[in-house]
């Protein structure tokens, strides 16, 4: 199997994106949880988007990309010291800091190096996102952020410290959403502790709200990027922010395919299946979330269909691709391409079964790239050793 992305496609999301927010002072920072690979980074920071990380190694990604540090900023609940280091070196915008332990941790670093560290506080503003709940984070039992009175605290603490630089406020509710209601009822929550903070002489100058629109899987009516913009334009009005956005899945999640090849088809006298050489641990999405990803065949057909589980070589139940779908006849040999694979398909990946992971293409065009080449056996292995008294036991 390979994942193929279009940068046409890629660019005409993001600009759409990045224009719906023309009117008011904005920065894109590309979510690069949902799609690492480092030809796709590096258009994107050619059309100037900034990043949003979780990790050192996002980190080192996008710097290898072409980002400039003052362009990124760094979330997650589980930043160490030496990611933080790492973040400081390089003159990152600012942390999104999750707790007062990592607040601490920040200082120290801070101090250790002789700078200060630019942070905002991640809210947690408890607003039911209304999404799948693995990939809800802004309710009060989720692990993320802090609730408003905690963030309150936090702000006048962090005020005190004299190597942490104050500069925003940070607010993520979740991925995947079809609606815009509950981002600005976000927003409102975020907005009054803005302006209890401001009277308490606390300085802000960025809002991040985080990312989080959804995309058409299936039946899905997601807004598109101009009414999710008006919406909260008009909710900034008069807030003097600089407003930070972190798109994923809107930009890449519809710019990318999997193509897989049949492999076998058979029935077991209750059901047909259609086994093919992409897996779960090639995509996850489905077996994780009971996700839906509409599959085509590469080649039009005019076969009548049936009713398949489409499946792949791991051993598990839930390694499935689509279950009860109606397809056209299928063959060993015939390609399929499974749509919106462009976000969270190959950065979720791994090597289950000791399955190597599949190859990275971008595509422009009538030209092609193999951005990322397929892993071998050998790959699988690099790393390991045998130790010297197992060996020739």
């Amino acid at each position: 199997p390979f994942y193929l992305y279009s940068a046409q496609t890629l660019t005409r999301h993001f600009t759409v994106f990045d224009k719906a927010f023309s009117p008011v002072p904005h920065m894109v920072c590309f979510a690069v949880k949902s799609n690492s690979n480092l030809a796709v980074l590096s258009l994107l920071a050619g059309l100037g988007a900034g990043a949003d990380i979780v990790s050192g190694g996002e980190l080192f990604r996008v710097l290898k990309a072409g980002m400039p540090g003052d362009r990124v900023v760094y979330s997650g609940v589980g930043k160490s010291a030496a990611e933080i280091r790492m973040a400081l070196e390089n003159g990152i915008l600012m942390f999104n800091v999750e707790g007062l332990q990592e607040m601490d941790a920040i200082s120290r670093e801070a101090r250790s190096l002789g700078v200060k560290a630019r942070i905002s506080f991640r809210v947690n503003p408890d607003v039911d996102p209304k999404t799948h709940p693995y990939i809800s984070t802004g309710l009060k039992k989720n692990k993320f952020g802090l609730s408003v009175d905690q963030a309150r605290k936090a702000y006048f603490r962090a005020m005190d410290d004299e190597w942490l630089d104050v500069v925003g406020i940070d607010c993520h509710i979740g991925s995947q959403l079809t609606e815009v209601g509950p981002f600005v009822h976000a927003l409102r929550r975020v907005k009054d502790l803005v302006e209890e903070l401001r009277a308490g002489g606390v300085t802000l100058d960025y809002l991040d709200l985080g990312g989080g629109l959804g995309i058409r899987y299936d039946d899905e009516s997601p807004p598109g990027p101009d009414q999710y913009a008006s919406a909260l334009v008009e909710e900034l009005a008069g807030m003097d922010l600089t407003l930070i956005l972190e798109p994923g899945r809107v930009i890449a999640g519809n710019a990318g395919i999997l193509v897989t090849r049949v492999i076998y088809t058979k029935e077991n006298g209750e059901k047909e299946f259609v086994i093919v050489d992409a897996a779960m641990n090639d995509l996850a999405r489905p077996s994780l979330y009971d996700a839906y990803h509409e599959l085509l065949p590469v080649t039009r057909t005019s076969k009548g269909k049936r009713v398949v589980d489409v499946v792949g070589p791991i051993c598990e139940t839930g390694d499935f691709l689509a279950r009860d779908r109606a397809m056209p006849a299928l063959e060993p040999g015939d390609l399929l391409a499974v749509r919106s694979a462009g976000a969270y398909g190959f950065t979720m990946s791994s090597n289950y079964n000791s399955r190597p992971r599949a190859a990275e293409v971008m595509v422009m065009g009538d030209r092609y790239q193999v951005v990322r080449s397929r892993e071998t056996f050998e790959d699988l292995v690099r790393g390991e050793v045998i130790p010297p008294w197992l060996q020739g036991r």
